[in-house]
């Protein structure tokens, strides 16, 4: 008895509480993209691309989690490459390009520049699968810009070097201990690093892969409702895991960025779907516009989830929905936006949405809203970590720093994603053929997500060659 009550399975520096939270949270957010936008994705697409689309989403998930061990995790949350001078950009722009390979980089206690005011309570094991749940969502969301006609070979290039080139570059500035985060540059959860890069890519993607098919765009009838469903609520739970895991620690902040999350997401979903019943010429309330609304409210609520409090979560949820909601319904109708093929919408739902959200963190971040209390007998002594925006702190400071940091995504992501996306183009092709994008999935994989019984060759299956599926 003795011996179990003085030797612990693990080490002094573990706690089993964060340690537990964070492996579940990361969890949470896996789900939302397996099966959450897989699932999802194939029900906002026609029914010829469900397979396609899934595939796509599988497939991505499982690239970025071997870019992640081989090398990602590490030039995003290492040591920093120092290729400046202290201080300068330069040597707050990347990481170290190694891999996560021994036991110790894996059991031994995690050390992050995300994090740098109190040590971390888990494994790196743990922070790795953890951070890499973010890294492989990010391009699963801007697929969506580019479903119907992207070549599926040049998906599989495209992930491993949007994620080594963009992703792990953003994470490094801001979430590594890079030259933003220096600055003061905050982004909770992934408002900026995840969804306004996402945003960005899927627009300039989109231009550079060019339309779908226009039998395609003027039937792009959703396959199936219920699986959209599924898919969606998916998502919003598994944000739990996304704004509640990104404090670190099973805290009370953890607990504030959760509860913030779901109301900031009522509030989103709620205000577009009044929106779409008082200003559109059917006003009628839509699933498809209330599920836009809820994005809205997850995206924009992902930067400050744990820096603002109630009233500052349903503020974020309406403004941001709102500037949406606008966008969706009359931006999309002016150039650039009228031009280029987004499918799904990803650059109001993801980029907009997000970059809103990013820049209200200067505006709504209430400094009592305390992330981390460092020292002092009090929860709230000196050296708590919190942030101030303009309404309680009474600067324009922060909201200038995340300006900062918004623009540099906003630039880098579209400048590196259009080159990759030429390099692939001029390798092995962006675009499927007419021919097969006439068809879809069973050109592509041999494989229909809803197959009829045949005795034949399954290309012309009664259900592949019905006039809606043409």
């Amino acid at each position: 008895m003795l011996f179990a009550a003085t030797n612990l399975p693990y080490p002094s520096w573990l706690n089993p509480a964060d340690n537990t939270w964070q492996l579940v949270s990361a969890t949470l957010v896996g789900l939302m993209s397996l099966p959450g936008l897989a699932v999802l994705y194939g029900g906002l697409v026609r029914k010829k691309w469900i397979v396609n689309t899934m595939m796509m989403c599988f497939t991505g998930f499982a690239l970025t989690l071997v870019v992640w061990m081989l090398w990602g995790y590490n030039l995003a949350f290492g040591p920093q490459a120092h290729f400046g001078a202290t201080g300068s950009f330069w040597s707050g722009f990347i990481g170290h390009f190694h891999p996560i390979a021994s036991a110790f980089s894996e059991q031994g206690q995690a050390v992050s520049g995300a994090n740098t005011l109190i040590p971390f309570h888990f494994p790196t094991a743990t922070l790795v699968y953890f951070q890499f749940v973010f890294a492989a969502i990010t391009p699963l969301l801007f697929l969506g810009g580019l479903v119907g006609r992207l070549k599926f070979k040049a998906w599989l290039l495209i992930v491993p070097l949007w994620i080594t080139m963009v992703y792990c570059v953003n994470a490094a500035l801001l979430w590594g201990g890079g030259f933003f985060a220096q600055k003061g540059a905050v982004d909770f959860s992934g408002g900026y690093v995840i969804h306004l890069s996402a945003g960005c890519a899927a627009f300039v993607g989109a231009a550079i892969v060019g339309p779908r098919r226009w039998q395609d765009r003027e039937n792009a009838f959703p396959s199936n409702l219920m699986m959209v469903a599924v898919g969606i609520g998916i998502v919003w739970l598994g944000w739990n895991g996304f704004n509640g895991g990104d404090p670190f620690y099973a805290g009370a902040d953890a607990a504030s960025a959760v509860l913030n999350t779901n109301v900031a997401t009522a509030v989103g979903l709620l205000v577009w779907m009044f929106m779409d019943m008082l200003f559109t010429k059917q006003k009628k309330p839509t699933f498809l516009g209330a599920l836009n609304g809820m994005l809205c409210g997850l995206v924009a609520i992902t930067p400050s989830a744990g820096w603002v409090n109630g009233t500052g979560a349903i503020l974020v949820g309406l403004i941001a929905t709102t500037i949406v909601w606008f966008a969706w319904n009359y931006l999309s109708k002016v150039r650039p936006f009228s031009k280029v093929d987004d499918a799904l919408g990803v650059v109001y739902t993801h980029g907009i949405a997000g970059l809103t959200g990013g820049l209200l963190v200067g505006i709504l971040a209430d400094p009592h809203m305390i992330e981390y209390g460092v020292v002092g007998k009090v929860y709230d002594a000196a050296g708590s970590f919190s942030v101030a925006g303009w309404f309680y702190g009474h600067s324009f400071h922060q909201l200038w720093e995340q300006f900062l940091a918004a623009a540099w995504v906003i630039c880098w992501t579209s400048a590196v994603t259009a080159l990759i996306f030429y390099v692939v183009k001029f390798t092995v092709g962006l675009r499927e053929s007419d021919e097969v994008l006439a068809i879809g999935d069973i050109a592509i994989h041999e494989e229909e997500a809803f197959p009829e019984p045949t005795f034949g060759e399954p290309v012309m299956t009664p259900s592949h060659s019905h006039s809606d599926n043409v």
